[in-house]
């Protein structure tokens, strides 16, 4: 899991980043980057890839990233940005925002999936990165607990779509609450499954 991070400090960087984000794939609310910069003595076992993790120990692991890393840091990209420029790129956008935010500048990123972001700093995309490098990995439970925290708190405001058990992912009980109900002013109205509802109105 430190392949990719001593390879970087062999190469003279410093402050390595590991870049993820949460939020690709649901038809509701925002999607959130997350950027991590780990001490190299960081010991924390279990960290992995946060989709193959249960909650209970995203949550866990959550405060003991945030304890031990040199830097942590958040970027957004509303759902509103989605529907205006792509996933893709609202994906690439919150990253940015995210490596904007750390308090520490670094000089080097490990960004998960096979895109680099619009930066002037050195990086290198990594595929299947959150489960090959340690400071991505770290990165994707900051991204993802931080997102799920957000969808709990819109589930009060639309309760109707129970977001606080699917996250706004395209479950079937999901798709049919858009069906009754008719998209939210969260749902990501480009999206398949909500686009449909939409022009059959």
């Amino acid at each position: 899991m430190w392949q990719f991070e001593h390879k970087a400090k062999t190469q003279g960087y410093i402050n390595i980043a590991g870049v993820d984000e949460a939020g690709r794939g649901p038809l509701a609310g925002p999607v959130v980057s997350a950027a991590v910069i780990l001490p190299l003595d960081f010991s924390c076992k279990g960290i992995d890839d946060s989709k193959k993790l249960s909650e209970k120990k995203r949550d866990a692991l959550f405060p003991l990233i945030m304890e031990q890393a040199i830097a942590v840091s958040t970027g957004i990209s509303s759902h509103l940005e989605i529907d205006q420029i792509n996933i893709l790129q609202a994906s690439l956008l919150s990253m940015k925002r995210a490596v904007e935010n750390l308090s520490s500048l670094p000089d080097f990123l490990l960004i998960d999936g096979k895109f680099t972001i619009d930066m002037d700093i050195d990086q290198s995309a990594v595929i299947k990165g959150d489960s090959r490098s340690i400071s991505i990995a770290a990165a994707s439970i900051i991204a993802k607990v931080t997102r799920d925290a957000i969808m709990e708190g819109l589930h009060d405001s639309y309760p109707a779509y129970n977001f606080i058990k699917h996250k706004g992912y395209p479950t079937k009980a999901h798709k049919e609450a858009i069906l009754k109900h008719g998209p939210c002013p969260v749902h990501r109205l480009t999206f398949k499954g909500v686009k449909e509802v939409v022009n059959a109105g």
